[in-house]
């Protein structure tokens, strides 16, 4: 390796020099670019738990885990080919979201949901959405009522029942969003994903897709002719016939 030789003058002695050697080091090459492999992001790829809640809750959600029916972990964990750990971290995020519960001796169990229970949620749905709305309709623009309009044609044309809750939620959001209060629509949200099972089984034993088609509608048109009361009116009126809908789509079991 070839070396350097840096004179130094000493401070004792003009004539003196001392010398130090160091490596001569080359230059770096500049460094290579991956973009064009189309490298992942992998700052934003979910984790293993979070994989697992999506999947869980989407099964939770669309019924095929019944109320009351335990998830076991041993199970899903052969499943995703993963250890009891992740699993248990995704039953704990969905038991902070209401939708699982763990019970001494049986673990991790699908949350049953009372009629009172369900009652209650969708009072809780009037206060703040009544609240929301109120504080949206002033600041909602022509691009709020193109965004609803597309997505009440994208609802009417859906067959998927998994489509019609989250294009449901897409609406009521698209509406709320003006206000300007994301903790207030993130609470409308979280009471939304806890109702949204039994939303789907709504609409889909009776007619309530094209009831809720209208409804929308009605709505919309009130928020867009700026009539705050007959749009919160509307919106009440909405809520409270989905409650009593579903009421009578339960089993008398419950």
């Amino acid at each position: 390796m070839p070396w350097l030789i840096s004179p130094h003058q000493r401070s004792t002695s003009p004539q003196a020099k001392s010398y130090t050697i160091s490596p001569n080091q080359p230059e770096r090459p500049a460094a290579v670019t991956l973009s064009k492999f189309n490298l992942p992001d992998l700052g934003n790829t979910p984790s293993t738990s979070e994989i697992i809640t999506r999947h869980l809750r989407d099964a939770i959600v669309a019924g095929h885990f019944a109320e009351d029916e335990p998830i076991r972990q041993d199970d899903i964990a052969r499943q995703f080919n993963v250890s009891k750990i992740p699993v248990r971290e995704a039953l704990k995020r969905l038991e902070a979201e209401g939708l699982v519960m763990f019970q001494r001796n049986r673990g991790a169990m699908v949350t049953r949901i009372s009629e009172a229970e369900l009652a209650q949620m969708f009072e809780v749905r009037m206060l703040l959405e009544d609240k929301v709305l109120r504080l949206a309709i002033p600041n909602m623009t022509e691009a709020t009522f193109a965004r609803a309009d597309s997505i009440c044609r994208e609802f009417i044309g859906e067959d998927d029942v998994g489509r019609w809750a989250e294009l449901n939620w897409q609406l009521h959001a698209c509406l709320y969003e003006p206000a300007q209060r994301p903790f207030m629509v993130g609470l409308i949200r979280s009471v939304h994903d806890k109702l949204e099972r039994y939303l789907r089984m709504q609409m889909s034993l009776s007619a309530g897709k094209e009831r809720a088609d209208h409804e929308h509608r009605e709505i919309l048109d009130a928020c867009r002719a700026g009539d705050v009361e007959r749009a919160v009116k509307l919106l009440d009126e909405h809520i409270a016939g989905v409650c009593q809908t579903l009421f009578e789509f339960l089993p008398s079991s419950r």
